[in-house]
């Protein structure tokens, strides 16, 4: 398929613990530049327990690669004066959009602790110290975050971190369209009209993916996972089954109106490039 507007494109990574693993996120990053993405971004670990090494790639990424790169900033783990800091150091780097979520809660911590304990504070903090210096993106859950007590407390959470200054969000991944088209619906007729991209996430490895799914949340229709059973330890099958699967809910995303999607590479090239070509997004 042909879409006709401007489709946003973006690219998710997760920093590297090695030098090769890190070298070899760069060669992916170079790789998925030349397709002229609008953007990418780079998560930070549990309790900002990455925060050293995704600073680093996101100047890497922005600086070498020469494409715009937004940094995910938690309020879990770090007090005003660490997220200020960030926030300068990123400002004064030409970092001009971030990912604001309340993060991960490390392992052991049962409830959000520090200064800042939801998202819509975190926005408000970038807001007041940074005006409207920074894209702010934030996170969206069609299928109801897992630590949320429903859907209906989950959409008033989403109303606040757009009315405190977010620009736009990414959703956590999902297969099912419909869940998306519901959430926009209902964040529409609350009166936030901000973009709600799509993140997409490549089939590669049946039972990583199960696992995640089902930790995070996101629902794996049970016709997929049987298919994906079926095939066993055959990675080539999977492969190919997923790209197809994948391939046909952004076409039905694209045409019901999604402004663009966000790819969760795992820092691999192939899975989300698949998906694109078959797309065939005019850029």
């Amino acid at each position: 398929m042909t879409t006709a507007r401007k489709t946003s494109v973006s690219f998710e990574f997760f920093p590297t613990k090695t030098d090769a693993g890190q070298e070899k996120l760069i060669n992916v990053a170079r790789e998925l530049a030349q397709h002229k993405p609008d953007f990418f971004s780079c998560t930070y670990g549990a309790g900002g327990s990455t925060r050293d090494r995704t600073m680093n790639t996101v100047l890497q990424l922005d600086g070498e690669v020469k494409v715009p790169t937004a940094p995910h900033l938690s309020c879990v783990g770090d007090n005003k004066a660490e997220l200020r800091s960030l926030l300068n150091q990123y400002k004064h780097s030409g970092i001009k959009r971030i990912v604001a979520l309340r993060g991960d809660l490390p392992s052991g911590m049962g409830l959000a602790s520090g200064e800042l304990r939801y998202a819509n504070e975190l926005v408000e903090f970038i807001r007041e110290e940074s005006g409207e210096h920074f894209h702010i993106e934030v996170a969206a859950y069609p299928e109801v975050h897992p630590q949320a007590r429903n859907f209906e407390y989950d959409l008033a959470n989403f109303v606040r971190k757009a009315q405190a200054g977010a620009n736009s969000a990414i959703t956590q991944y999902f297969f099912n369209a419909d869940s998306y088209f519901y959430f926009v619906e209902r964040v529409r007729k609350a009166g936030v009209d901000i973009p709600i991209i799509p993140g997409i996430m490549p089939i590669t490895n049946y039972s990583k993916l199960a696992r995640f799914s089902d930790a995070c949340g996101a629902e794996m229709p049970r016709w997929v996972r049987k298919q994906l059973e079926a095939y066993g330890d055959d990675l080539e099958s999977i492969r190919a089954f997923g790209e197809q699967v994948v391939t046909q809910m952004c076409e039905r995303l694209l045409q019901g109106g999604a402004p663009g999607l966000h790819f969760y590479t795992l820092n691999q090239t192939e899975p989300s490039l698949g998906i694109w070509k078959n797309l065939d997004i005019n850029r």
